[in-house]
């Protein structure tokens, strides 16, 4: 659900009672536009307000905006624009929404960078130049480019940015956005290549999986020649070819014979083929078990061995007040041991701690407004207690928790300052905060947090992924004190949640439609970027995992596979082993998926896959209309 449509949907209520008496209300101006730092007074117009002995002076007036990344506005109607883009305003007066768009154009480009990967090339060879185009401000930018070289004999360049050496010398290349300009000097060398040639696989490859490919040359002594920085493209439709410095990374989305082509200078290039064939699974998911749930919403949950010796399953519930407890040690026949009620509208997550003797919910929606988190205690785990309660900084509510092993740490995702909040929990019974860490700036909303090997992962909603060093030792950064490490934007400005396996971080976006209805089929949207954080500093998107029909939620992985609760789309198996580049969803790489729904649930026949658990063998996923369900990945018919 957007910011904006929650803001509106949480002032309505207030004002109904006087609704009936505004006809409309008209935003003045109706339009407008703002440069970057600039600001505007709007007001609602007093003659389009009034009805009979009605004044506007009477009325309060709330003022919303959709983007506060683009337009902030302040409870005066005081209008300022952040960064570009177009928004729409509002004013709400006795529940009654006015609108105005405002639009932000922008900066002009103040500053160019250009980057050459290698400062001399051979004759008869070519070099791309990376090109970033900056604002003011230091944000990047698109914008057009040209590009000119100062000696056309030694080297030119096209309109891309690819350098193209033709003869012995130096060639300064000068780059231009609008008034602005920089320059990258080039020196062209005599060539020792007597011929060149493509290295890389030509068989053997299925969908998604991820070839590399080289130019190499052969020298006039005999000798092996490298460091060809050529363009690449690729035949067909069905892949996909891109550069990664000397190596073109190929990558299929249907089988075929593809020819793969180098353009290693203004009249050289190379062609090789390759043959790919169709990637296939011979595994199911089969359901073993049901904890059903058909007359509330479930929400997230926690599987875990107790002190008993026993397996339990935590389950939450969305706009109820209770977490359900099930012990699953038969994962074929769950029994419903005991439940915990609390004064909450909405037990968001569960979560154990590794030493299977606490464990703690999170609470939204308490009716005095004292939400935080619940600690329980798991000495006898198929009933547990309500040990302590922890408020006092976090009564705004919390979304999310994540426990560090061996820390006695707490990190709370709070509502309220959209900050993660640092509790110790070391004595369970008087838990008490000791930091905090959040982004500096004031329109925020951060969503989840989840840590692994000493780093933090924040899910910042409109402002991407944070990462922090919360013990990894790389930034100087622990458990009590995080550092900032990196961010990364997101092309979808809702980043929900993330894991970490190996090199890669899944992040997964959430993407609800406006004006959905609890009990009804929901149509989410959303999916999973994968981000090879290698270099932890520089996080790069390169590939994807879309269900188009359906929208992503909670993640858990293991070394192959990626367990995707993926809403109306059920749950997804995904084969992440190998290197990853491109749609994983259109190269064939999911293995399995589940509709987890029935006609005794909630919403009949409609799954709403929250997320997913791995334990001992079995996968557990809570569905918000269905309640719990625990499967197992197996060869079809399972033994």
């Amino acid at each position: 659900m957007s910011y904006f449509a929650v803001l509106i949907a949480l002032m309505l209520p207030m004002q109904q009672q006087d609704a009936m008496t505004t006809a409309r209300v008209v935003v003045y101006p109706a339009t407008a536009e703002l440069s970057v730092g600039s600001s505007r007074a709007f007001s609602v117009v007093e003659e389009a307000y009034n009805v009979g002995d009605r004044k506007l002076a009477d009325a309060t007036i709330q003022w919303v905006t959709t983007d506060p990344d683009v337009v902030t506005i302040d409870e005066t109607g005081l209008a300022t624009a952040t960064g570009p883009g177009s928004v729409r305003i509002a004013a709400v007066v006795d529940g009654v929404p006015g609108y105005a768009i405002v639009t932000v154009p922008q900066l002009p480009p103040a500053r160019v960078v250009a980057r050459a990967p290698a400062r001399s090339i051979r004759e008869e060879t070519s070099i791309p130049l990376d090109v970033t185009v900056l604002t003011n401000r230091g944000a990047a930018i698109s914008a057009p480019l040209t590009f000119a070289s100062s000696t056309v004999n030694v080297a030119t360049v096209d309109g891309l940015g690819r350098v193209f050496g033709h003869r012995p010398g130096t060639a300064t290349i000068t780059v231009s956005s609008g008034s602005v300009s920089t320059t990258v000097d080039i020196e062209v060398v005599d060539s020792d290549v007597a011929s060149f040639d493509i290295d890389g696989p030509n068989e053997g490859l299925r969908t998604g999986d991820v070839a590399r490919y080289t130019v190499e040359g052969l020298s006039i002594s005999g000798e092996t020649v490298g460091g060809f920085y050529p363009a690449w493209s690729v035949s067909g439709t069905g892949a996909s070819i891109e550069a990664d410095g000397t190596e073109g990374v190929f990558v299929a989305e249907r089988p075929g014979t593809y020819v793969v082509t180098a353009v290693v200078g203004s009249e050289t290039t190379r062609t090789t083929y390759v043959v790919v064939t169709e990637r296939t699974y011979d595994e199911e998911l089969h359901t073993v078990g049901r904890g059903p749930s058909a007359n509330h919403h479930s929400s997230d949950m926690w599987v875990f061995e107790g002190v008993d010796g026993r397996d339990y399953a935590y389950v939450g519930t969305f706009m109820y007040d209770w977490a359900k407890v099930w012990d699953v040690t038969d994962p074929a026949a769950p029994v419903l041991t005991d439940s915990v009620q609390l004064d909450a509208r909405r037990i968001n997550d569960v979560k154990i701690h590794p030493n299977g003797r606490l464990g703690i919910l999170t609470r939204e929606g308490a009716s005095n407004r004292r939400n935080g988190i619940v600690l329980l205690d798991l000495s006898d785990p198929a009933h547990p207690t309500v040990l302590s309660e922890y408020t006092d900084t976090v009564t705004g509510g919390v979304h999310n928790v994540w426990i560090l092993p061996g820390s006695e740490l707490v990190y709370a995702v709070h509502n309220g300052t959209r900050d993660i909040h640092i509790i110790d929990i070391g004595n369970p019974e008087r838990p008490v905060e000791i930091g905090r860490w959040g982004l500096d700036k004031e329109n925020k909303s951060l969503h989840d947090v989840i840590v692994q090997d000493g780093y933090a992962y924040l899910s910042y909603w409109n402002d991407g992924v944070v990462i922090l060093d919360v013990g990894a030792g790389s930034h100087g950064g622990s458990a009590r004190n995080p550092k900032f490490v990196s961010q990364l934007d997101l092309p979808t400005p809702n980043t929900h949640v993330a894991w970490r396996q190996g090199k890669y971080l899944f992040v997964g976006d959430e993407i609800w439609p406006p004006g959905w209805v609890e009990g009804a089929p929901i149509e989410a949207r959303g999916y999973v970027h994968v981000l090879d954080v290698s270099d932890i500093e520089n996080p790069v998107e390169v590939a994807r995992y879309e269900v188009p029909e359906a929208g992503a939620h909670n993640l858990w992985a293991d070394d192959e596979r990626l367990y995707i609760g993926y809403y109306q789309g059920g749950l997804r198996v995904v084969d992440i082993t190998g290197e990853l580049r491109g749609d994983l969803y259109r190269q064939g790489r999911e293995v399995a998926f589940l509709r987890t729904t029935d006609e005794q649930t909630v919403v009949p026949n409609w799954p709403f896959t929250w997320g997913a658990q791995l334990h001992k063998g079995y996968i557990y996923s809570s569905d918000m209309n269905s309640g719990l369900w625990i499967t197992r990945l197996a060869a079809a018919p399972m033994p």
